[in-house]
């Protein structure tokens, strides 16, 4: 969720809360308004009815509500000096038709008089607001409101807001196309805010040190590639001329061969590690269109002499013509590792490689499954190998990371089953 919608969300809710529980206040304030309204004309017209029983004792005959507001019973001295103003909410039946009677809410004074020694209990009531009907009223206003706040928090989001973060987002689309080693300008905008300020800052501090860091490595991973290549190169070198010196000699030639092999086994474990490394620190960032069937079909011809020398057939099949966007070195080592680890891991049988839509599939035969949890970890060597480096798979693994696609393992049917899905 953006961070905009996500304001919005908060706001909205606290919003929601707040109008809420104000309109609880609400009501009772107005229920509390309007009886206090009330409780004042009820005393009015206690008074003027009082003040009207004495001049006219007519009045002293309505004992009920049935002729109008007020009803008066006439009590005992006792009674009269008990009863004190009282202020109640009650229902009354109202008739509304023939033998149809409705319950109506009111607000009814209880009071007590004297008229010429004689005591009598005056209620007087008047007609309330329906609680139901205020309530629905209440509501209905309330969510108009809130909808009504919503609306404007959304137009100011998008208007005021989204141009107050804009140096923002043009920071972190800045961020987003920089590349460690190639891009020349630190990410910069124009800004008077203080916090995106700070940001700026920090983030131009954080990719000096990157920056800084990163060159260290390539020249790390330079000198090691030359300091390293070198002399293993004239090891090499001197160990075939002694070969060549001592001809006649079987078993210096014997010894010095194994020497050799260890040598060179050395060399292809060197180069795997100067590699692995380059693509973790991602130094290949050149992005092209490659064609997954043409490498793929290069890697077979060269590998064709060494698998049929061990006895294996490539089945290749391709059912469409898959291009993928990617680094054209890297393409090739990633496939070229794939099928150089069937070839090496595999005594006999038939190399399946099938190129489907937007993925390759290389399957070859397999006596047991592999362990996924270690499979591409580095120096992995399952099966009982050890003339590879154990770095074939985790230069796969590195390199499908580096571009975002999908390397898969499944032994199925007696086979090994790699899958690369591109993306």
């Amino acid at each position: 969720m953006k961070l905009l919608n996500q304001s919005i969300a908060i706001i909205s809710a606290s919003l929601l809360a707040i109008v809420g529980l104000w309109g609880i206040v609400f009501y009772y304030n107005l229920i509390a308004e309007i009886k206090q309204g009330i409780d004042e004309s009820l005393d009015n017209y206690r008074k003027q009815i009082i003040f009207q029983a004495h001049k006219d004792t007519v009045l002293l005959k309505q004992v009920n509500f049935n002729e109008g507001f007020y009803a008066i019973q006439e009590i005992t001295k006792e009674e009269g000096i008990e009863i004190k103003d009282k202020y109640v909410d009650t229902l009354i039946s109202i008739p509304k038709g023939t033998g149809y009677y409705e319950s109506e809410s009111f607000r009814m004074l209880t009071t007590a008089f004297e008229d010429d020694g004689y005591f009598y209990k005056l209620r007087v009531i008047s007609s309330m607001v329906e609680k139901d009907a205020l309530i629905n009223h209440t509501f209905r206003n309330l969510l108009l409101l809130y909808l009504l706040l919503i609306i404007c928090i959304v137009v100011i989001n998008n208007i005021v807001l989204r141009r107050v973060w804009q140096p923002f987002y043009r920071l972190l689309r800045q961020l987003k196309s920089y590349r460690l080693g190639q891009t020349k300008k630190f990410p910069l905008v124009r800004t008077n805010t203080t916090e995106f300020i700070n940001l700026q800052n920090a983030v131009q501090t954080l990719l000096q040190s990157s920056n800084a860091s990163y060159e260290q490595q390539k020249e790390f991973i330079s000198n090691a590639a030359h300091e390293l290549q070198t002399p293993l190169a004239i090891i090499l070198n001197k160990l075939e001329l002694f070969v060549e010196k001592n001809a006649h000699k079987e078993e210096v030639i014997s010894d010095i061969g194994g020497t050799i092999v260890i040598v060179e086994r050395l060399v292809r474990l060197n180069k795997s590690l100067l590699l692995l490394s380059k693509i973790e620190s991602k130094q290949f960032l050149d992005r092209k269109e490659v064609s997954v069937n043409e490498v793929l079909q290069n890697s077979i011809d060269e590998l064709r002499d060494l698998a049929e020398h061990k006895g294996l057939l490539f089945s290749y099949k391709e059912e469409v013509n898959l291009i993928v966007n990617t680094d054209p070195a890297l393409a090739e080592i990633l496939i070229n590792n794939l099928l150089r680890n069937a070839v090496f891991h595999t005594k006999s049988g038939l190399v399946e490689v099938c190129i489907t839509d937007h993925q390759m599939i290389v399957q070859n035969p397999g006596a047991q499954p592999l362990n996924k949890d270690v499979l591409f970890n580095r120096f992995q060597r399952q099966g009982g190998k050890t003339e590879g480096t154990g770095l074939g798979l985790s230069i796969v693994k590195a390199i499908c990371d580096l571009y975002g696609f999908d390397i898969s393992y499944r032994f199925e049917s007696q086979k090994h089953h790699f899958c690369v899905t591109f993306r």
